[in-house]
């Protein structure tokens, strides 16, 4: 019987010396885990330590990422010279659409600046060829790296639609700024004898659409002249001008100058008739001078 106990409490004894080295085993395996997993981390610090991580583009020392323009919308288009259409309120505005050499190539890196040219009256109607050979469509057209995407709207001759409207020039606008790769604060405007005047009218009805006006031989209201008061505006006119009188582009210069205006440019030359255009279009500094105007 006491045999019996003792081999009782020897086995449980066993038993218990069992279960802790069991323990201990277990124990010592976490620890072991525990151990080799802080040297994994040790080693990955350690090497990490020694990596040269750059700064993100744009920030720290590390040069300012490019300037990338979203093409998500981009159509390509016909380089050079073509003839185009948009719906305005009373028809149909065609117009002749000259796009620089390098827009398709250059859609993720460049917004284009634009000019709109507004013809004078002899080249109203329905031939776009008229147009694409006048004044600023033509010399821009054999200028293979004009920079700008140059936009020339055909004025109609029909009745009630045969002078340059700003409803009709408002949808043109629209539609350029939706479907063309353009910089919102680098659309010029020009416009000759007819446009001229509607370069002025324009302008004055919506002088927020614009960074330039160079109205040539037109006319404008001076009364209204305040409105361009802050508008890089430079104004062409003959003196001896027997089509339109130079003093309407007088009175526009001196109304804007008694509105406290400092952008307005004059440039007035004594002998050349009606013709303004041709010396200001073919002169570089003009162009010079329209690439330093922002909004």
């Amino acid at each position: 019987m006491i045999i019996c106990k003792l081999v009782a409490v020897f086995s449980a004894a066993s038993l218990s010396f069992g279960m802790i080295i069991v323990v201990l085993v277990v124990m010592n395996l976490r620890n072991m885990v525990a151990i080799s997993f802080a040297l994994i981390i040790m080693v990955a610090c350690s090497k990490q330590s020694n990596t040269v991580v750059p700064d993100p583009p744009g920030g720290g020392t590390g040069n300012p990422p490019p300037v990338v323009v979203d093409s998500g919308n981009f159509t390509p288009q016909t380089i050079g010279v073509s003839f185009k259409k948009v719906n305005n309120p009373k028809g149909i505005t065609d117009y002749v659409l000259q796009i620089p050499a390098s827009y398709n190539e250059k859609k993720n890196t460049t917004k284009w600046p634009v000019i709109i040219f507004l013809h004078g009256m002899g080249e109203r109607g329905t031939d776009l060829n008229k147009v694409k050979n006048t004044a600023l469509p033509a010399i821009a057209g054999k200028d293979k790296d004009f920079p700008y995407i140059l936009i020339s709207p055909q004025c109609k001759e029909e009745t009630g639609n045969d002078w340059w409207n700003n409803a009709n020039l408002d949808a043109l606008y629209a539609d350029v700024m939706k479907t063309y790769n353009v910089d919102p604060s680098r659309i010029y405007l020009t416009g000759l004898s007819m446009g001229g005047y509607g370069a002025w009218t324009w302008a004055q009805g919506s002088p927020d659409k614009f960074a330039a006006v160079v109205p040539i031989c037109g006319a404008g209201t001076p009364s209204n002249a305040c409105v361009l008061k802050n508008k890089p505006i430079w104004v062409f006119h003959n003196a001896d001008d027997g089509t339109v009188n130079v003093s309407n582009s007088r009175d526009m210069v001196d109304a804007l100058k008694k509105c406290g205006s400092t952008m307005v440019k004059y440039t007035e030359n004594p002998t050349g008739g009606h013709d303004s255009w041709t010396k200001a279009y073919k002169d570089p500094a003009l162009f010079a001078w329209l690439s330093e105007q922002k909004k």
